[in-house]
């Protein structure tokens, strides 16, 4: 179906789960399962989740910054009952597609605000969220303007001490853009990691990479134990560890 119009689609899974993939300009952008929002058919979504998972019980105020499907959103709804959720969609159609075609579900707490991601991150309280997620892409890549120490500085005013910022980053093989945007967590933030599949880790293909970031003391320990027990194979690497392989980048 493309209730859409020619630039986004809602393609339905055709394994029977009745799960929908949401496609712009031919590429997939996120994937929903109405009847089971555990189901995370993303692999970066899934360590997103993995990340999530290791935080203390109860709900989570979580901002995102990109909304898409909400997959996300969905997850941590149902995981976590009750947890206010700010979604920063500035794509209006795409979000009313989705409110229309995949309606969130039932008491839900999430909120989405049709504001860019520099605009609405600006406009939140201090020490407002648990965790701050960011999902946004322009083409291929993450806007330039979300990965500047001055825009993650807001993110670190926006987290309460010990909330955690996490950032979807797609890069080559030699992970030399995820360094660079690392190097700017630690200096807004404070202390990273990141999570991914060992094949991207190692180097060995394009994928997606969940930098991690806590202005307070970061898990590493709990976040390898987490992976550990994820589906597919899947890795963390601390800051140490990420300065051997890919040397000091600025």
């Amino acid at each position: 179906m493309n209730p859409g119009g020619p630039d986004v689609q809602l393609v339905p899974d055709d394994d029977g789960r009745g799960g929908v993939t949401v496609v712009m300009d031919g590429s997939p952008q996120s994937h929903v399962s109405l009847d089971d929002p555990a189901y995370l058919a993303f692999e970066y979504v899934q360590h997103l989740a993995t990340v999530i998972d290791t935080l203390p019980d109860g709900p989570l105020a979580v901002t995102h910054v990109g909304g898409a499907a909400m997959t996300l959103a969905r997850y941590v709804s149902a995981a976590r009952p009750g947890s206010p959720q700010i979604v920063l969609e500035p794509n209006v159609a795409l979000t009313e597609l989705v409110r229309r075609e995949l309606p969130l579900p039932r008491r839900h707490r999430i909120r989405v605000r049709p504001q860019d991601g520099l605009t609405g991150v600006a406009g939140l309280a201090d020490a407002s969220a648990d965790v701050v997620v960011l999902d946004a892409y322009a083409g291929a890549r993450v806007p330039a303007e979300l990965t500047t120490v001055q825009f993650l500085t807001d993110v670190a005013r926006v987290l309460r001490p010990d909330g955690l910022a996490l950032l979807n980053l797609a890069d080559e093989p030699g992970l030399r853009y995820v360094a660079r945007v690392l190097a700017g967590l630690r200096e807004a933030v404070g202390e990273v990691a990141v999570i991914a599949s060992h094949e991207v880790l190692k180097g060995k293909r394009f994928g997606n990479v969940v930098a991690v970031a806590s202005g307070g003391a970061l898990d590493v320990t709990g976040l390898r134990r987490a992976a550990a027990r994820a589906p597919l194979p899947t890795g963390v690497r601390d800051a140490a560890q990420l300065a051997r392989q890919v040397g000091r980048v600025r």
